[in-house]
Formats: C-alpha cells, sequence, structure tokens
C-alpha cells in the first residue's frame, strides 16, 4: 500500500477516553439511548461502570445453531409433524395400541420411527457442525486494554460494549468497532472483507482526527471509521478500536437474514397429491364401513340370537361386530380402515426426495463441463430444494454487467472539448458489422486487426490515438481541457495506490473495476495517481510548460461519494494554486441538466460522442467540474458536517441535499467510454434457450442505445425482430416544463401514466396483429416507464405484452425495479421465473425469483450468498437448464407418480380382500409385510431413478433444446396422475382376481389343504413386488448396475426376507411361519399363478405405452425413431457411463 508513516501509540490517551452520543435531546427520548432506532452510549474503556451496565447490551456470544439441547427434541419433532403424512402416522400409531388396529404396535410404530429418526438426525449432524463453528469462533483471542497501557489476552465472547481492543495484522476483528488508531500516523489502516462480501480488493479506513486527543466535542462517524466483526485487518501493524455492538448486535450476524424459503412448484402440488391420496383412502374406508355397516345390520338370522358370520364375533362382549348396533360397527369398523388402508399414504416420499435431490445436487457441483478452469469455480447448487425447477423455467431475469459481459472493464474511448478520441473498435460494433455487407465488414475488420497490432497490451485500458498518447497530448488545442480531464479521473475515486517497494510500481486496489479502468488510463496517458492520504492525493504527471515529469498534491477537503440514486461522485480539492475545485463525474441523465450556462460549449458534440458510444455497447460518464469560491466553501462545510453530524434516519438524505446545492453550475469536459466485453459463449447460449422457449429478459442500468446493441450482440435480438419501445424520457421533459407552469407534479406524472398506458396497448395491437404471422417482438422500456407498470391498473396490460414478445429489456432500472418486475412476472399463474445475477444490486432480484442463480465474478460473493445455485459464467446457464433442469424434472415427476402408483396398487389389493371378505377388517398381510413394503422392498428402485435416470443423452438435450418441455408441465400433472392412477387400480384388479380365481378352492398343500388367507397374502404380495419393480424396469430409460442392482435386489431381498421371517418361531412370524418353503415354494401354482399374474398387470401399460408412440409420439421419442432409422447413435449416449462419472 502507498506506506504512511509509523507512529507510536500513547496509552494514556486510550485510558481517558469517554464517548456518549444521542439522538434526541429531550429527557423523554433520552431514556430511550441505546435501544433499537436510537442512538446508542458508549462507555470506552469502562464497560462495567453503572451507566453502561444499565444499558443491557448483548455479550459478544454469537449462536448460529437452530436448536439447543433442551429444544432439539421437542422443535425438531414439531417440524416433523407438521407434515400431514407425518401427523397421519402418528395418529395411526396412537391407535395400533388399541383393539381397532389390524396391526401390532410395533409394525405400525417403526416405519414412523424410521422415517423421523433419518430426518433427525440429518438435523442434529447439521446443527453440530453449527455448534462446532460457534464455538470455534467463540473462543478466538484478541487483545483487551485493562489499566494503563497494559492488554490482556480474552475470549471473544468475553467482550462488552466500550471495551478498546488492539487488533494485530492478519486478525480477524472480534466485534463491530470504532477505529480509534493505527500503526500510521495518518491513523489509516486496510480491511479485506471478504467473509462479509466476498470482495478480495481492500478497503481504507481511517480514524477521525479528533480521536488523538480527544476534546469532548461531538464529531460524526461514517462508515470510514467503522471496522466490521469478521473482516481481517491487512498491511497494517495494528489497530486500537473501542467495541460498539457486539454479538447479536454486529452487522454481520444481523445482515445474516435466512434466504426467504423457496418450495418448487412440483413440491407444492405433491402437497396436492398427498391429500389427494388421504381423500381416496377416506372413500374407501367410508365405503367400506357404510357397506360392512349394512351387512352388520343384516346379520342376524331369524331365531335373532344366531349371526350369519359368527365367526367375526367369537365373544359376544365386542361391540366393533354388534348387528345390534350396527352404526356404532360401522364408526369402528371407519377407524379400523383409515389404520388398515394408512399404507397407501406414502410415508417414505419426502425423505426419498430429499434423498435425490442431494444427490442430484452433487451431480450439479461436479459436472466438469460447468467448471471454469481460469478462476477455478465450479457449479455450486447451494440448495437442492429446487433441482426440479431447472427443468421448468419461463422466464430468465438477467443482469447484463459481470453477468452477459465479463465485468472487465476497458478504457476505449473519451470525448474531451468536443472531439472524440480513441479508435478501438469495440465488441459491440464487430457483432453489429457482420450484420452489414461484406465490404463493410472487411473494413472495420481491418481497422480492428490494426488496433490489435498497435495497442499496450494493459489490464483495464485498451485506447488507440496518437494525438494524446505519449504526451502528444501538449501538442493538442484544447490541451488544457485534457489536462483537466485526466487529472479529474485521476483524483475523483475511492481508488487506493498500492505500492511494491521492491520493484517501484505501482498497482491499484478498487471498489469496482471502471474505477480501476480510470486510473490505470489516466496513468498510462501521463496522469499517475501515486499517493493518497486522508486529506491529499498525489499525481505524477507531465508539465506540459517543462516537458518534465512533476508530482502534485491536491488538498483533499471533501468526498461526495457516489449513490444509486445520486448517480454521480464528487471531490472537493484545494491545488497548489489555493484554488477549490468541484470534480464531478457521472451519469449523462443528471450531469447535463448541472451545468452552468456558459459551461456548455461542447455539450452538443459530446451529447452526440455518447449516444454514438452507447450505440457501440460503452458504458458512458460525464465528466464536469467548478470553481468554489472560499465562502462559499465554507457555507458548504458547515452544512454538510451539520448533516453529516446528524444522528436521524435522515441523515443520508440531508447530505445528498447539502451536496446538491453545490453540484450545479458545472463546467463540461467532456465523457468517457469503458468497454465491458461480451462473456464468451453468451450469444450461442442465449439462442439454444430461445430454441427451448425460454423467454429471456434483460435488466440493465444502461442506456437504452447501449442496451439495444448489447442485446444484438449477443444474439438477445436478431435480425427480423420488431422492436416496441416504451420511452419516458422526451414525454418526461415536455411534461417537466408543464409541471413547472402549473406547480403540481401531480400532472405530469399523470400524463407519463397515460403516455406509458398508450404506448403499451398500442404495442398489444401490435402483438395480436403479428399472432399469426412468423415475425417476432422484442420489447424495449426504460426505468421511468417502468414506474407506472406496477400500478394496478397497468400491470397486467403490461404483462401481457411483456410474456407475448420474444424478448425484454429493461433499460435505466434500479435494483428495486429489478426486484419488481421478477415479482410482477413470477406472480403471473403458471410462470417460473429465474433471475441470474453477479453484484449486490442483484440480490433482492435473486431471492425474489423462483430460483436465483448467482455468478461468481468480480463484484464480490453477494450475489452467490444470495442465490440458490452459483456458476461461474453464463454460458454455463445453458448445461445447467437444458441438461440438469430436463434430467431433474423429469427424475422428480417420474419418482413421485411412481411411488404414488405403487402405493394405490398396494392399497387396493388391501380393498378389494376386504371387499372379498365381507369388508371384515382384517389384513390379507402379515404385519411385517406391511411394515417393510415401502421400506425395503421398493424404496431403492425409486431412489436410483430419481438419482440415475435418463431418457435422452446430455449431448441430445444440448442437440435438441425442443426436448425441454418442463414449461409445458407434461410430466407432472393431474392428467398425468391419474393415467398413473389408473394404471395402479387395472394392475390391482389384475394381480387380485387373477390370484383368487386362479386358487380359489384348489388343493394346494400336498395333504390337499385348500388355500388359506396366508397362503392367498403371500401370493398376492409376490405379485405386487414383481409388478412394481418391473413397472419401474419398464419407466427407467437408462439403465445403470445400481438400477439392476436395487430392482432385482428388491425383489430377491422380498424371498429372502420371507424363507429367513418363515423360519422364525410362530409366536414372532404368526401367519408367516413357513409358508413359503412349505407351502409355495414347493407349489407349481404359485409360480405359474405369479409369473402371469405379474405379466397381465403390466400389460395395460406396455399397450398404452405402444399406442401412445405409434399415435402421439413425443418429442424425444420422434429424436430417437429417427436416428434409429438413419441407424446411428450419439456417441455421448454411448459412453453415458463415462459422463456418468463425471457428473
Amino acid at each position: 500500500m502507498a506506506r504512511a508513516k509509523k507512529k507510536q501509540q500513547h496509552y494514556g490517551k486510550i485510558n481517558s477516553l469517554r464517548s456518549e452520543k444521542s439522538l434526541s435531546k429531550s429527557a423523554s427520548d433520552r431514556s430511550q439511548l441505546g435501544k433499537p432506532g436510537f442512538s446508542r452510549v458508549v462507555y470506552c474503556n469502562d464497560p462495567e461502570c453503572p451507566e453502561a451496565q444499565q444499558h443491557g447490551y448483548c455479550d459478544n456470544y454469537v449462536r448460529t445453531t437452530k436448536y439447543s439441547l433442551v429444544s432439539f427434541i421437542p422443535r425438531s419433532l414439531f417440524e416433523q409433524f407438521r407434515r400431514v403424512a407425518n401427523l397421519y402416522f402418528l395418529l395411526c400409531a396412537f391407535m395400533s395400541f388399541t383393539s381397532l388396529s389390524p396391526y401390532s404396535s410395533v409394525s405400525s410404530v417403526l416405519p414412523l420411527v424410521f422415517v423421523v429418526a433419518i430426518t433427525m438426525a440429518k438435523e442434529l449432524v447439521e446443527d453440530w457442525w453449527r455448534r462446532k463453528q460457534d464455538i470455534e469462533v467463540n473462543n478466538r483471542k484478541t487483545k483487551v486494554h485493562r489499566g494503563i497501557g497494559d492488554f490482556e489476552s480474552m475470549k471473544w465472547m468475553e467482550l462488552k460494549v466500550g471495551d478498546i481492543v488492539k487488533v494485530e495484522k492478519d486478525e480477524y476483528f472480534p466485534a463491530d468497532l470504532i477505529l480509534l488508531s493505527s500503526s500510521y500516523t495518518e491513523a489509516i489502516c486496510y480491511v479485506e472483507t471478504t467473509n462479509l462480501d466476498g470482495e478480495t480488493n481492500l478497503k481504507l479506513k481511517q480514524a477521525l482526527e479528533e480521536t488523538e486527543d480527544f476534546g469532548g466535542h461531538r464529531y460524526p462517524l461514517s462508515p470510514q471509521q467503522l471496522l466490521l466483526r469478521d473482516s481481517k485487518l491487512r498491511n497494517t501493524d495494528f489497530i486500537y478500536g473501542v467495541c460498539i455492538f457486539t454479538g447479536h448486535d454486529t452487522k454481520v450476524v444481523q445482515n445474516s437474514v435466512t434466504a426467504p424459503s423457496k418450495r418448487s412448484k412440483i413440491e407444492r402440488r405433491t402437497d396436492k397429491v398427498v391429500f389427494f391420496s388421504f381423500f381416496l383412502l377416506l372413500c374407501m374406508s367410508v365405503t367400506g364401513s357404510v357397506y360392512f355397516g349394512v351387512l352388520t345390520s343384516k346379520d342376524l338370522l331369524d331365531d335373532g340370537t344366531t349371526m350369519t358370520r359368527w365367526y367375526l364375533r367369537p365373544d359376544k362382549t365386542t361391540i366393533y361386530f354388534d348387528p345390534t348396533r350396527a352404526s356404532v360397527a360401522a364408526i369402528m369398523h371407519f377407524l379400523r380402515a383409515i389404520v388398515l388402508y394408512g399404507y397407501m399414504i406414502p410415508i417414505s416420499l419426502y425423505v426419498s426426495l430429499e434423498i435425490v435431490k442431494v444427490l442430484q445436487s452433487d451431480f450439479i457441483n461436479k459436472d466438469l463441463h460447468m467448471y471454469y478452469e481460469e478462476g477455478d469455480k465450479p457449479a455450486q447448487a447451494r440448495t437442492s430444494n429446487l433441482n426440479e425447477e431447472l427443468g421448468q423455467v419461463n422466464v430468465i431475469l438477467s443482469d447484463k454487467t459481470g453477468t452477459l459481459t465479463c465485468n472487465s472493464m476497458e478504457f476505449v474511448k473519451c470525448s474531451i472539448a468536443g472531439i472524440a478520441y480513441g479508435r478501438t473498435v469495440s465488441s459491440v460494433e464487430r457483432a453489429i458489422a457482420r450484420r452489414k455487407p461484406l465490404r463493410l465488414v472487411g473494413k472495420i475488420m481491418e481497422e480492428y486487426s490494426e488496433d490489435l497490432e498497435t495497442k499496450p497490451h494493459v489490464k483495464g485500458y485498451n485506447f488507440v490515438d496518437d494525438r494524446i498518447t505519449n504526451g502528444n497530448w501538449v501538442n493538442e488545442h484544447r490541451s488544457d481541457a485534457i489536462q483537466k480531464f485526466f487529472q479529474l479521473l485521476a483524483i475523483c475515486h475511492t481508488v487506493i495506490p498500492d505500492l511494491d517497494e521492491e520493484s517501484g510500481s505501482i498497482s491499484y486496489e478498487a471498489e469496482s473495476p471502471d474505477e480501476a479502468a480510470f486510473v490505470i488510463a489516466a496513468r498510462e496517458l501521463g496522469f499517475e495517481f501515486c499517493e493518497r492520504t486522508h486529506t491529499s492525493v498525489s499525481l505524477r504527471e507531465l508539465d506540459p510548460r517543462s516537458g518534465e515529469k512533476v508530482k502534485r498534491t491536491f488538498n483533499l477537503l471533501n468526498t461526495i461519494e457516489f449513490s444509486s440514486s445520486r448517480k454521480r461522485m464528487s471531490v472537493i480539492v484545494k491545488n497548489e494554486e489555493g484554488k477549490i475545485l468541484l470534480l464531478c463525474k457521472g451519469a449523462d441523465s443528471v450531469m447535463f441538466e448541472r451545468l452552468a450556462y456558459n459551461g456548455r460549449e461542447y455539450e452538443r458534440e459530446t451529447r452526440e460522442h455518447v449516444i454514438g458510444y452507447a450505440e457501440a455497447g460503452l458504458r458512458t460518464l460525464i465528466l464536469a467540474y467548478r470553481e468554489v469560491q472560499e465562502n462559499e466553501y465554507a457555507d458548504f462545510h458547515k452544512a454538510f458536517t451539520d448533516a453529516k453530524n446528524s444522528v436521524s434516519d435522515a441523515r443520508d438524505q440531508l447530505a445528498e441535499e447539502v451536496a446538491e446545492c453545490l453540484e450545479k453550475n458545472l463546467i463540461l469536459l467532456g465523457a468517457t467510454a469503458v468497454e465491458d466485453k461480451l462473456q464468451d459463449g453468451v450469444p450461442e447460449c442465449i439462442e439454444k434457450l430461445a430454441q427451448a422457449g425460454i423467454k429471456l429478459w434483460v435488466l440493465t442500468g444502461d442506456k437504452m442505445e447501449t442496451a439495444i446493441n448489447i442485446g444484438y450482440a449477443c444474439s438477445l435480438l436478431r435480425e427480423g425482430m420488431r422492436k416496441i419501445v416504451i420511452n419516458s424520457e422526451s414525454n418526461d421533459s415536455n411534461q417537466s416544463k408543464n409541471s413547472e407552469k402549473v406547480s403540481e407534479k401531480s400532472v405530469a406524472h399523470k400524463a407519463l401514466k397515460e403516455s406509458v398506458l398508450q404506448d403499451i396497448k398500442e404495442g398489444l395491437e401490435l402483438l395480436n396483429l403479428s399472432s399469426g404471422s412468423s415475425e417476432t417482438l422484442c420489447l424495449i422500456i426504460d426505468g421511468k416507464s417502468l414506474n407506472y407498470v406496477f400500478d394496478d391498473d397497468i400491470k397486467h396490460t403490461f404483462l401481457e405484452l411483456a410474456l407475448g414478445c420474444a424478448s425484454v429489456i429493461c433499460c435505466r432500472s434500479s435494483p428495486k425495479q429489478k426486484a419488481l418486475v421478477t415479482r410482477l412476472v413470477k406472480n403471473r399463474a403458471g410462470i417460473t421465473t429465474l433471475a441470474i445475477g453477479d453484484g449486490a444490486n442483484d440480490v433482492s432480484m435473486l431471492q425474489e425469483a423462483d430460483i436465483g442463480i448467482g455468478i461468481s465474478g468480480f463484484e464480490g460473493m453477494q450475489a452467490v450468498m444470495a442465490s440458490d445455485i452459483a456458476i461461474a459464467q453464463f454460458r454455463f446457464l445453458e448445461r445447467l437448464l437444458l441438461v440438469h433442469g430436463h434430467w431433474c424434472y423429469r427424475r422428480i415427476s417420474l419418482m413421485i407418480c411412481y411411488i404414488f402408483y405403487k402405493n394405490i396398487l398396494f392399497g387396493f389389493t388391501l380393498y378389494y380382500y376386504e371387499a372379498y371378505t365381507s369388508f371384515s377388517g382384517e389384513p390379507v398381510y402379515n404385519d411385517w409385510y406391511m411394515t417393510l413394503y415401502n421400506i425395503c422392498f421398493t424404496s431403492l428402485p425409486a431412489v436410483a431413478m430419481g438419482a440415475l435416470d435418463q431418457d435422452v443423452s446430455a449431448n441430445l438435450c444440448l442437440k435438441f433444446p425442443q426436448l425441454y418441455q418442463g414449461v409445458q408441465i407434461i410430466l407432472f400433472n393431474w392428467k398425468t396422475l391419474l393415467g398413473w392412477l389408473l394404471n395402479a387400480i387395472l394392475g390391482a384388479t389384475i394381480i387380485f382376481y387373477f390370484c383368487v380365481f386362479a386358487l380359489e378352492n384348489q388343493a394346494f398343500r400336498k395333504d390337499g389343504q385348500v388355500v388359506g388367507f396366508e397362503i392367498l397374502g403371500v401370493t398376492i404380495y409376490t405379485c405386487v413386488i414383481w409388478v412394481v419393480n418391473l413397472q419401474m424396469a419398464l419407466s427407467v430409460n437408462y439403465f445403470t448396475y445400481i438400477q439392476h442392482l436395487f430392482i432385482w435386489g428388491s425383489i430377491l431381498s422380498w424371498y429372502i426376507f420371507l424363507v429367513s421371517y418363515g423360519a422364525l418361531n410362530p409366536t414372532i412370524s404368526t401367519t408367516a411361519y413357513h409358508v413359503f418353503s412349505e407351502a409355495c415354494a414347493t407349489s407349481a401354482s404359485f409360480w405359474l399363478v405369479v409369473l402371469f399374474a405379474s405379466v397381465c398387470a403390466l400389460l395395460p401399460y406396455f399397450i398404452f405405452t405402444s399406442l401412445q408412440m405409434k399415435l402421439s409420439p413425443s418429442y424425444r421419442q420422434i429424436i430417437e425413431l429417427i436416428r434409429a432409422d438413419r441407424q446411428t447413435d450419439d456417441v455421448g449416449y454411448k459412453s453415458r457411463d463415462h459422463s456418468q462419472a463425471e457428473l
């Protein structure tokens, strides 16, 4: 860093320091000091005094765990039983301890315990890791001032508000501190905030000069003096600071708000499927209990004492089958049926989905095709809840800078005193040239080739113009304007110079790539920014008169920082001649209106150049200055200091209002143009996404001309597209004059709103006229117009127009508008939105969208930390959606349908047996058959399909974007679910009645015994196991050894269990005792019935899929048929085992 002189700290001054800051002078408000919304009183170096204790500030212990030792069991159980399915099984478990239950209590409780235990174990492990991290952080050591000049080592968690701490180089700050002093004479320090925002560039902090010898006066504090917890001290030997916020009051903890919980549309539909299963179960229970009640009422013979079904009521004390109380018997049967058919509810569904989604996320993380080698950045699925949502995206809302572009700014052109400088051809100009006649393309590319040969290879600098390079600017007609222009670029910024003492070279730490490009450009053109202190800025520049390099120092009086509302930045300096200068740079939309009457000499030429730069896709800023008189500056400084001293919520607004009064009557110097090049593969990616039916909206703060030409360069706008432009700029200027005449802003607002609405209606008419043709439309709207489309009377009309266009560009949009547009689109029924961005200003948009994608670029990690999935380059979005999105959507959809199918099929075999036995309420299956059905015999194949199945290869997904059909919701809708329901009911019907009719009244055993319910139960159950697992085999498109292992292993495990369980003592195995080894295995009828019943049960599905492929094939089936006809094969499909290993 620019080395300031080190100084020796005088401990005596620290020992006596005591600070108080109040919000209000009234007694009532003073009683609120220290509470939220009021000022905080800090007693420096005396946190134990009675006055400090009464405020009750929290300690410095930070807890991030979700549970405590006491709350884990009740809270986690509460979370589990918020799910309706788990609550249902809990009620069934309670009922299993009564005589109403058809099953034993152990077999009823075990599945619930298994599912809940797995989820609770997952929560426990995650919370344990959080607790370990808390212990490590809270037990870190820091040095705290005790006595006079003595520092002792203490744990972070022992710190209190008011403690003075000493933090040394490369240590983290233990709390939020106010910087008092440092090892540098200027009381500066350098801070790295990677843990907070991911930014690796260093921030300069500086203590107030008054803290060196505090006199009890009131001084304004700013972020410049604030050192945040978890940021690191860099390139500074030590600092002293006072703790002002500790523990959960620190900014890092306060801002660690959990991202909004997002649930995919499939997950929400799954809840409805579960409720539908409940409804089906209730219908079955009601019909069975009514039928049972009617039969029971007719059960007595004519003598009034003998029952037809006497075997149901061997003990006349029971009321469950009492013919004289048939209604009570029906109610009891209903409760019994609720438990009996309970296995229709997929208790393992949510656990299976969680396992599958974690595996899918791991495949995304390990996909080498989405690994950015240059930055060593793989894809990162930060949540697994939204994998399938990636396959249903309708609209992508994208930032531009750093998302579509590289966010690596290069200074390429400038306009000074009405003269344009710079011959570099931008990437957008080259893209536009490719659409022009070959003669023009050749000319432009020839000029570009010449530039490539002559331009210097300096990062951030791509400027070519011999008129002002190499010191030639001194020969220009307006050399004085050129000197002021580059002096302004070298001074008006917050960049930190970093001096390499060995080589003597200077590098720059900038908060944004734009700032770095400006400072580098000024250096390359002879104005080197070389030193910064808290009161001065120094340059080394060429003196036009002597031709020598000279060092000029400017006293830095004030810095008025950039904000999104101000759209400009200013510094106030005093040069070596004693003149006070205001140097300002900002957007053209706010700068031109602040020019003085005599400062507009080059306005027309500059405006033309700015428009040309914007059309070339370049980012522009206007540079201007003015001289400030001493008395004017004195008045400003007093008002600005008072505003900064204000501790009200409006402090920033007050400071901006004061600055507004000074930032006027400026003299125009010129404009800058920097290029942000498109990322590799962006145009190709956007074209593929468009072919997949996904609409792309770009939300950018750029000028309309810039955004339009960037749109052409990245294939967002294409030849033949018709543009619908809604621009309030011209209308706004006219209406503003009108509002001045009538002194009513509401008139201008109403007129502008009507103008926007009229433009939208005209666009809709154009959309309707083009609906029958092949013409595609694009909508371009500016930020001022966007303010009106959120009104209730306009938003629906606007959405109708925007969603009918192939692409949308929103120019001059603010971060708030980005989030509001995202919310507007998301709330439209049936629309799935994906937002993608790379900066802090994109965070609200990412969190508002159904899916937030963060680009891990150059603007820190705020967007990544707020995202659901992080990728390094925009082009990876193509593979993320078209491959992983397609696969995940299909896998999850089929998995849920299959689980629904297998449970319905299983439940209906029970129902048919009940009907066959006059709804006796007795199960045909052994208790443990029921318990293990979902846990062991059918669950693993579903998990394997959800994690591994591929209907087509990755290569085909990318080659045929039309395969991306999740937006059509064709795999998971009520029509599809009803198809699976019908398949399940047909399968259950065929299995049950085939088995009954085939085995009824047969001498099944060697001794001539006929089939009992235990043999019938094993036969039906075996058929069910075969059918549901073979149904899985028919549904799977891509077999690996894992699928084979799970499908055939599940079937085999049933036989192993049946033999081993049947060999146990009859008191344990009950109806399963030797039933397989002695009866079923030795009977040819058993094997034949299982074979033919299973085949017949699968025939409806097989016939349907064959007819569907013949009569109405899907897009995927058409592709496969064409490939088969041509006797070709996709190389990627053959090598899927290898590609899966890469995933």
